[in-house]
């Protein structure tokens, strides 16, 4: 097992972790930061999808930069990917930090997307991710640290920084959604 691969294993065995430290009621106490009251728990929940997070970027930057890209790494990483920002978005829903609505539209369009992906695949062609898709992920690993460390540093301005990044977010899970769609149309030509 080459090193990104290793990296995507953990970032897998990190996912539970993250999700019994924001489930189970621990009682670590709290932490009050530039007017935001942060449970440790969650303070520590998210250091580890923050590194989770990382992980992901550092594990495909390395399996490009060395060609040690796999067939275990094609489907393992994606699949964590979307296992680690679906759990904590359905957390959040619970928690009431984030909107249902949102979370459906996002989680639903990574739905979506990964059948495409897949149906593509089967014709030979792969769906590289593109800049929406990429700003729709850059402002969703901004918009849940924020919202599970209480909207930390933004709190004392009384602007929820948290929910504009995951309202930027939806509106890019759409748009990428539609755009990736619509260019490959061609798919579904002669299926209907």
């Amino acid at each position: 097992m080459n090193l990104p691969n290793k990296l995507t294993v953990a970032r897998i065995i990190l996912i539970p972790v993250f999700v019994v430290l924001c489930v189970v009621p621990f009682q670590f106490g709290e932490v009050n930061w530039i007017g935001s009251v942060i449970p440790v728990t969650s303070l520590i929940a998210t250091l580890i999808f923050i590194i989770a997070a990382l992980t992901d970027w550092f594990d495909g930057h390395l399996a490009r930069k060395y060609n040690l890209i796999t067939n275990f790494g094609k489907f393992a990483d994606p699949m964590a990917d979307k296992l680690l920002v679906t759990a904590a978005f359905i957390i959040l829903v619970e928690m009431n930090i984030a909107p249902a609505w949102v979370v459906i539209l996002i989680i639903s369009r990574e739905l979506a997307v990964t059948g495409l992906r897949l149906l593509l695949v089967e014709g030979g062609e792969v769906l590289a991710a593109g800049q929406l898709g990429k700003i729709k992920t850059f402002t969703q690993m901004i918009a849940i640290p924020l919202m599970f460390l209480n909207n930390f540093p933004f709190a004392w301005t009384g602007i929820r920084v948290d929910l504009i990044f995951l309202y930027v977010c939806a509106f890019f899970a759409v748009w990428s959604g539609i755009d990736y769609f619509y260019k490959n149309r061609g798919v579904f030509k002669g299926s209907m």
